[in-house]
């Protein structure tokens, strides 16, 4: 109780904001910010799950091959020609690769090492038009069908790459820019037969799974 030196009489202290900070008005106008997420979370959830049909399972991935495309890849006499030449190209590229360093390293071979990059490329022209062939045989185009589209971008680049070789060959370039330009051919091409192998043993896994599934067995 304070006194009232004015009236005389005794008084009861005012009820201010300052005096009862958790009961006044203005307490709860100045909460922490966190209060505010509180609420919010109380009167809606601040993360609102996905319905089901948000997480339907993405279309299953197209085949290699469809039945009747496999049909014809087993059917078409290109698939054993690719299947001869591509390891044959294999060989000569490592013979002339290691006939390409050996230039570069000692100074000496040159003559072996352009003549092994020359029929290296000769390897690959055959190979890129019996692989065409092939390829429409088995999905009715020659070149970037769906299963087998980014292998064959890849491969138009080694094709440039090789034949780029050959006109610095016969414009007299520097010979160790050609060997260089050799290396940057054969590089783009070891990705290139990376893919394929890639892509060949995913074939057979898609055969056996095709045959399982024909003779009823379970995976």
């Amino acid at each position: 109780m304070l006194h009232d030196r004015a009236s005389g009489r005794s008084v009861a202290p005012a009820t201010s904001d300052r005096a009862h900070p958790l009961l006044s008005r203005s307490a709860y106008s100045r909460r922490a910010p966190i209060d505010g997420f509180v609420d919010a979370a109380e009167a809606e959830p601040a993360v609102r799950f996905a319905q089901p049909r948000e997480f339907a399972r993405r279309p299953a991935r197209r085949p290699l091959y469809s039945a009747a495309e496999r049909r014809r890849r087993d059917a078409s006499p290109w698939t054993l020609v690719q299947g001869i030449l591509a390891p044959i190209q294999f060989v000569v590229f490592l013979v002339s690769l290691g006939l390409v360093i050996r230039y570069l390293a000692t100074g000496d071979g040159l003559l072996a090492a352009s003549v092994s990059i020359v029929i290296k490329t000769l390897v690959l022209y055959t190979i890129m038009i019996t692989g065409s062939i092939w390829e429409h045989r088995v999905f009715g185009r020659y070149l970037f069908a769906p299963s087998f589209f980014w292998e064959d971008v890849v491969s138009m680049l080694v094709l440039a790459l090789h034949t780029a070789y050959l006109g610095a060959l016969a414009a007299g370039v520097d010979t160790r820019l050609q060997m260089i330009l050799a290396l940057a051919a054969y590089t783009s091409y070891a990705v290139n037969a990376t893919q394929f192998v890639v892509k060949l043993r995913a074939a057979r896994r898609e055969s056996r799974a095709a045959t399982d599934a024909a003779m009823g067995v379970s995976p």
